[in-house]
């Protein structure tokens, strides 16, 4: 992974990727244009925490999802992977990665991108008021999503932010990071669904990128569950 600059404007784009499919990187690609991030990393996580039954639906290892989601970018210069999570291993915790990631591009605070379900029970993370302090918030949508950003604001940022007259945006009342919303037309893929049709001997070509598609086939991960 390249080096951060100082000032650099980074997007964070974490998760499972159980496994990396394109609805991910055409999210990355969304929030990259249309915020001019200069670059966005995807950031595999080790042990995800609100994951705890893996029986009947696995997670593929975390060297196997790294490696995929490194394939699935390797001809971006945009989109990058950074393993921090699984390098450090045990459970993943956003609230570790947003810090690590902030202090290589302080004084510019890193763009956490973040879909609207997720948003909303953001107040079931680790210090999440910690969180909203050190990184900008890009939240994703379908359009057209109901409601606008006052009504999506979780009671731990509720409090914490200020929303501008359009509705739109809204800025922390004693730091420097924003909450902005950001519609973008999101491709209705899943994992869970890639999972599943995996399991069930179809086809998941143009659902995952083709630069990943057999390696994925052939792990055999998601062949069998239970």
């Amino acid at each position: 992974m390249r080096t951060s600059e100082e000032g650099e404007r980074l997007g964070i784009l974490g998760g499972t990727f159980n496994p990396i499919h394109l609805g991910h990187l055409r999210a990355a690609e969304e929030v990259r244009e249309r915020l001019s991030l200069s670059r966005v990393l995807l950031v595999p996580s080790a042990e995800p925490p609100h994951k705890t039954d893996t029986r009947s639906d696995p997670i593929a290892p975390a060297e196997l999802r790294v490696a995929w989601a490194r394939a699935a970018v390797e001809d971006h210069p945009a989109l990058e992977v950074d393993a921090l999570e699984v390098e450090r291993g045990g459970r993943s915790f956003t609230i570790d990665t947003v810090r690590e990631i902030a202090r290589r591009t302080a004084p510019e605070p890193p763009v956490f991108v973040i879909g609207l379900d997720a948003f909303r029970l953001l107040g079931t993370w680790r210090d999440p008021e910690g969180i909203l302090g050190i990184a900008h918030f890009a939240v994703i949508s379908r359009p057209p999503a109901r409601g606008d950003l006052a009504d999506w604001m979780p009671d731990c940022a509720g409090a914490l932010f200020e929303l501008d007259p359009a509705g739109d945006v809204a800025h922390h009342r004693s730091g420097d990071t924003w909450i902005r919303r950001v519609d973008i037309p999101l491709l209705d893929i899943s994992s869970s669904d890639v999972r599943e049709r995996i399991r069930k001997g179809l086809s998941v070509r143009y659902l995952v990128p083709e630069s990943v598609r057999q390696a994925v086939l052939e792990s055999g991960v998601y062949a069998t569950a239970g």
